[in-house]
């Protein structure tokens, strides 16, 4: 049996590929499909964005841009402050966006369609435990629409 680490890695690389395949699908990349998930649930600001991206503001704003010319989201101004602006998402992103949701979610629990439902269980406590451990790395400021609604 390998170590925690090695299967935490197996296990995001999993995670990744599901996200590229299913962003590839779309014509996106997975930052992208990031950005949507993120803006599909309200509009935010590119500060809290760039933060739940973990991306220096000039990548954010080429990201929003590249986004943006596709027509799946739009700047809006910020009520609070007038030189800054918020991200939300167009009809058309929203339902891209509702369709990589979707696929991601049904990709993910397919990785364990295998797996006996006590184990499935056993694993998702264990994920829980692990993403709410107060030590562990912090987690972005908002983290999106991409989770099963499950506890």
């Amino acid at each position: 049996m390998g170590s925690v680490a090695d299967a935490l890695v197996h296990i995001s690389r999993l995670v990744d590929r599901v996200f590229a395949d299913v962003a590839r699908e779309q014509g996106l990349t997975p930052q992208q499909v990031h950005l949507l998930c993120l803006v599909d649930t309200g509009a935010i600001g590119m500060k809290e964005l760039a933060e739940a991206l973990d991306l220096e503001k000039s990548s954010l704003t080429g990201l929003v841009d590249r986004v943006a010319r596709r027509g799946l989201i739009t700047r809006i101004p910020d009520d609070h402050d007038r030189r800054a602006c918020r991200v939300t998402v167009t009809d058309e992103g929203a339902r891209v966006s509702a369709i990589c949701h979707r696929e991601i979610i049904r990709r993910l629990e397919a990785l364990a369609d295998h797996m006996a439902d006590a184990d499935k269980e056993t694993l998702a406590k264990l994920a829980a435990q692990l993403s709410d451990e107060p030590d562990a790395v912090a987690a972005p400021v908002h983290t999106g629409r991409i989770h099963t609604g499950q506890k």
